[in-house]
């Protein structure tokens, strides 16, 4: 009998896994250290558990929004939004894209407590650093700035992603963002709260010939894919930091 619940709780196990890896395959494939955190969200698993509904703010800057009239559509809060619905079955699912252009994380930082009160998320995405890279903002200035916005979100209650910059090779020479992107590191481990490496996970694309990057700029298609996949990557790091795995297994049965 304790051989036959063993295996049957290993095959659920792996029906899980499954549906977990099946989301990032092809060219969307990542390997799981650029897409996993030790660290739970906790306000997300309690929403999803007890009232079956889940509010993301995306708060960042001009590279969460795409051109046309497909772009916002085709953009990563909108394919977070679908892939989070397909992957957690009777959730309630809502994404708001807070796009502030051309600011400094101690700009975006000044706002976090009216994100909040507006639009009362149960996780914000915090995409920022590229503003900072291009206008070479003090390291430790822009690690204050960092810790101080995230602080604001915690003492409300809200969980916090920290999502890095996009990577560029056409700009990689000319903007040094890896020493920010190390800070926003030392910042999410220091407030534990999850990374999502953007910049790790897109220079891995480039690395590997998923994806053409040095085109990106010019191909609207291209970029339409790349921020599919970015969608459902982060939809896969909600979905294991939220432990929210027994409501993605009931969209595989």
């Amino acid at each position: 009998m304790r051989t036959i619940c063993t295996a049957a709780l290993a095959a659920t196990f792996w029906l899980v896994l499954a549906g977990a890896q099946a989301a990032l395959t092809g060219a969307c494939a990542i390997p799981d250290y650029l897409v996993t955190s030790e660290y739970q969200l906790k306000r997300v698993a309690l929403a999803a558990e007890k009232r079956k509904s889940l509010r993301i703010a995306v708060v960042g800057t001009g590279s969460s929004i795409l051109a046309g009239p497909d772009g916002p559509g085709s953009a990563y809060p909108a394919r977070l939004e679908a892939a989070l619905r397909k992957r957690l079955p009777g959730i309630e699912i809502k994404v708001v894209t807070l796009v502030r252009t051309r600011l400094t994380a101690l700009d975006l930082a000044r706002s976090m407590r009216r994100v909040v009160e507006d639009e009362k998320p149960d996780l914000v995405i915090w995409q920022t650093g590229t503003i900072d890279a291009i206008r070479r903002i003090d390291q430790e200035e822009f690690k204050i700035a960092l810790d101080r916005g995230v602080e604001r979100l915690q003492k409300a209650g809200t969980d916090v992603i920290l999502m890095n910059m996009q990577y560029s090779p056409r700009t990689e020479s000319m903007i040094a963002v890896g020493p920010y992107s190390d800070t926003m590191r030392v910042v999410a481990q220091q407030r534990s709260v999850p990374l999502f490496d953007r910049l790790g996970i897109m220079r891995y694309w480039s690395d590997h010939g998923a994806f053409d990057l040095y085109a990106a700029g010019r191909d609207n298609v291209l970029a339409h894919r790349v921020h599919d996949c970015i969608g459902r990557a982060i939809a896969r790091l909600i979905v294991e930091s939220g432990r929210l795995q027994q409501i993605e297994s009931r969209a595989i049965k």
